[in-house]
């Protein structure tokens, strides 16, 4: 089993417009989809291959004889669960209209049956014309959503209908096409994040690789899904965040100390934290000196999850594990042990993973088949997680 519900195919039609559609892609893959670009010919005269297979990280063709051992048209079209077309030119409409199949986007179009939404951008005298009109008209019947463009100043002096829309209108109407709008609404999401550090003195502490961003990638879609989201965010960088209550902690005592004071308001806990095993026994007040730091006493941290597992009661718990070896039998054994209801895996040998944007591992839950992640963005599992965390909801 793979990740559903997050392929989309996002067409780009040759118009000035173009170049937002760089922004656009960059805030649907911050809400977990998994982009591909496919352009128009005429398209790559304002935005380049280079620029779209940089941002999605993924191959970028626009005829059908490109990779033609992958079958593209049908295999993109097989793959995708939704279009978004942004700019849709005049040009575009027309021959989607028509039903031509001259480039790759237009022959996906034709071989996918996944609603489809279209964003037009032309000048105003395009827009009104009565052939776009009737074509517009002829694409809604068959079942495309065609957005109205908006008014305003377009290149040059002109002013009128036919202005691309702002990027947050967009992505507001993409999530009524797409469903994803607010399932979260009014439910309460505990995240951790980021890496516990024990101090050994005022210099020198223990801690480990991780940076944050999963973690933090999880409150930001759990907060975009309308979520009221608290993150406990250890030693790692959230200026990015907005519309989230964020509680500063260093140590596994304070997180600890934290997570006892909000997980009983919580609904779902989603605990992404990387948490030290294990704490000096004694903190020197002092730098100690090289000479004399010959071994460390070290005492055992408590199990935090294992903790709250006795107040768990109705609530969603889903825990985080980063194995070297065997890491499916010892993910299976944390999420019995721990009453967890879902635990992501990573092999993370090598420090592989660690202060990444993609990720890869398994997805476990209780009483069901393993879901094998290949490479995605933090972003897309982020929602792949929630999608699972809202199904044990109820």
């Amino acid at each position: 089993m793979t990740l559903q519900g997050r392929e989309v195919i996002l067409g780009v039609g040759g118009g000035i417009a173009a170049y937002k559609s760089c922004e656009l892609l960059r805030r649907l893959q911050d809400r977990g989809y998994v982009i591909t670009v496919v352009p128009t010919p005429a398209s790559l005269n304002f935005v380049g291959t280079a620029t779209w297979e940089a941002l999605s990280s993924r191959p970028v063709n626009t005829q059908v004889w490109e990779s033609v051992h992958t079958v593209p048209h049908i295999a993109l079209a097989e793959r995708a669960d939704f279009f978004l077309i942004a700019p849709a030119t005049a040009d575009l409409i027309a021959r989607l209209a028509m039903g031509r199949a001259d480039d790759l986007l237009t022959n996906l179009v034709l071989a996918s049956d996944v609603p489809k939404l279209l964003v037009p951008a032309m000048h105003p005298s395009m827009w009104l014309d009565p052939a776009t009109v009737a074509n517009v008209n002829t694409l809604r019947q068959r079942g495309f959503i065609v957005m109205d463009p908006e008014v305003g100043r377009l290149t040059g002096n002109d002013i009128g209908p036919g202005r691309f829309p702002e990027t947050a209108a967009i992505i507001s109407r993409f999530d009524e096409v797409t469903g994803q709008v607010q399932d979260l609404k009014g439910v309460k999401v505990l995240v951790t994040a980021g890496g516990t550090r024990e101090p050994i003195d005022p210099v020198r502490f223990i801690g480990n690789r991780s940076s944050g961003k999963q973690g933090m990638a999880i409150a930001n879609a759990a907060k975009n899904r309308g979520a009221q989201v608290q993150l406990i965010a250890a030693n790692c960088d959230v200026a990015s965040l907005t519309g989230i209550d964020v509680i500063h902690v260093e140590t596994t005592l304070e997180m600890q100390s934290a997570l006892q004071a909000h997980f009983d308001s919580c609904e779902i806990l989603i605990m992404s934290a990387a948490v030290a095993d294990a704490r000096p026994m004694r903190i020197s007040e002092q730098k100690i000196k090289k000479a004399t730091l010959n071994s460390i006493e070290l005492q055992q941290n408590p199990d935090l999850l294992a903790e709250l597992s006795p107040r768990k009661g109705k609530r969603v718990m889903v825990g985080f594990a980063a194995e070297t070896k065997e890491h499916l039998q010892e993910a299976r054994r944390k999420l019995e042990s721990k009453g967890l209801d879902v635990i992501y895996v990573n092999d993370v040998s090598g420090g592989a993973i660690f202060g990444q944007d993609t990720t890869m591992g398994t997805i476990l839950l209780r009483n069901e088949a393993d879901i094998a992640v290949k490479e995605v963005s933090k972003d897309a599992l982020s929602n792949v997680l929630l999608d699972h965390a809202i199904r044990q909801l109820g």
